[in-house]
């Protein structure tokens, strides 16, 4: 479990520069602009009166744009950090999300409900060695007809170099990456440097893992645009949209998925 003392040190680390970065424009959040981007608000639909189940929540930003559209939602993240500063923007905001801290993989042993949706987004598996226990905790979080609502970076952007000028790693789950990391994606200049270990996953090893925990793919999308500017050498090419200049709009950069439980 080496990877979650290493990876959780540089996470507590970042939440600081991510609250007081221009990325995360928490001065704006506060006074009512949604972290929500319009890939997930399509997929998303009406989330009122529904119950939402956040993994890897950050500290609570897209939680509380959830909670502000009318859902009842729980943010998890393994940072105390970022949760701590979390439960502070909710009380702030005087809204009535909960926040746990807590690895993914440890949650069914400290939180019993169900939910109407599972919602996890943007950089986020590729924490996790192993997303058939990823699925399977989906699995006990949704309901019987519960929706999965699942966005991520494309696994072809992790074969890159940071710099985009070869590829360098595998496109499949066969080693750990290991990697000395300086700053941080909001802010670059950030005095942070750790080492971090992360996990290329496949499509259909992801499809895969949440087929075999009984959840039904009903939509699949791949995108050749980010809606985040977060990677080198980045290129707007519309509202909230990037891509990797030298590279075009050659390359998936994003892909989501929605899947349902099987009654």
């Amino acid at each position: 479990m080496e990877y979650l003392k290493q990876n959780k040190n540089y996470w507590n680390e970042k939440v600081e520069h991510h609250v007081k970065s221009d990325f995360y424009d928490v001065e704006n959040f506060l006074t009512g602009k949604t972290s929500l981007r319009e890939i997930e608000l399509g997929l998303l639909g009406s989330v009122k009166d529904k119950t939402i189940l956040h993994l890897q929540c950050h500290f609570g930003q897209d939680t509380l744009s959830l909670q502000r559209l009318g859902a009842q939602c729980t943010g998890i993240d393994f940072s105390e950090a970022a949760i701590l500063q979390a439960k502070k923007l909710n009380s702030y905001l005087e809204l009535n999300a909960s926040f746990i801290c807590s690895d993914v993989y440890l949650l069914p042993q400290i939180h019993e409900h169900q939910y109407d949706i599972v919602y996890t987004t943007y950089g986020t598996i590729g924490w996790l060695p192993d997303v058939n226990k990823w699925a399977e905790v989906i699995s006990t979080y949704l309901k019987p007809g519960g929706k999965l609502i699942f966005i991520e970076f494309h696994p072809v952007v992790w074969m890159f170099d940071n710099d985009f000028e070869k590829v360098t790693y595998s496109y499949f789950t066969d080693a750990p990456i290991i990697e000395e990391l300086e700053g941080t994606y909001a802010d670059r200049s950030a005095p942070i440097k750790n080492t971090c270990i992360s996990w290329n996953h496949g499509l259909a090893e992801v499809t895969q893992a949440l087929i075999d925990n009984g959840i039904a793919i009903e939509y699949m999308q791949e995108y050749n645009y980010s809606p985040y500017n977060c990677f080198a050498g980045m290129k707007q090419i519309a509202s909230q949209k990037f891509i990797i200049e030298k590279l075009g709009a050659n390359i998936p950069m994003v892909y989501s998925i929605v899947g349902k439980k099987k009654l």
